[in-house]
């Protein structure tokens, strides 16, 4: 199940991205199975019946509130730096996730790098390290919170 889920995502996504000739068929169903068996040799995953809620989870709940984030903070910079006056705080915060799969962390992670004034620096075990531009809130729980809250919720409903 998990090599013919593989070999099709793969090649729906070269073939998208290609184009539906015989050429780019034979080629993305070649370039699809090579990829395949490296993938699955290597990567550990599961794919159950749950998969296809869980890309739903994914697609519709959480690239919108990715993306939601993704804009505010695009702004929250972009004022910050055509406004020198506002206060700046940076710092790292120290995230404890309670992500449990590596694909997760990983997504988490880089959700977190990919909004504008945060970097994932390190993961180690459960905790994510994030330099931040702006350390908001008074206590640890209210710093992780403010960086991780949104996406960790979501997440914990995709891959855990």
């Amino acid at each position: 199940m998990k090599y013919f889920t593989t070999f099709v995502a793969l090649l729906l996504v070269y073939l998208l991205l290609a184009g539906f000739t015989v050429d780019e068929v034979i080629l993305g169903s070649i370039v699809s199975a090579i990829l395949t068996v490296l993938l699955t040799k290597y990567l550990n995953f599961k794919i159950d019946l749950k998969f296809p809620l869980r890309l739903l989870k994914f697609i519709l709940i959480y690239i919108p509130v990715f993306i939601w984030k993704l804009i505010l903070a695009n702004f929250d910079v972009a004022r910050r730096v055509l406004s020198p006056k506002i206060p700046v705080n940076p710092g790292i915060v120290k995230v404890k996730t309670n992500l449990k799969s590596d694909l997760g962390k990983l997504t988490l992670a880089n959700s977190i790098t990919l909004t504008p004034g945060t970097l994932s620096i390190d993961v180690l075990d459960e905790y994510i390290y994030v330099h931040t531009i702006d350390v908001k809130g008074s206590d640890g729980l209210e710093k992780e919170k403010n960086i991780s809250g949104p996406f960790e919720k979501i997440l914990e409903g995709v891959f855990e």
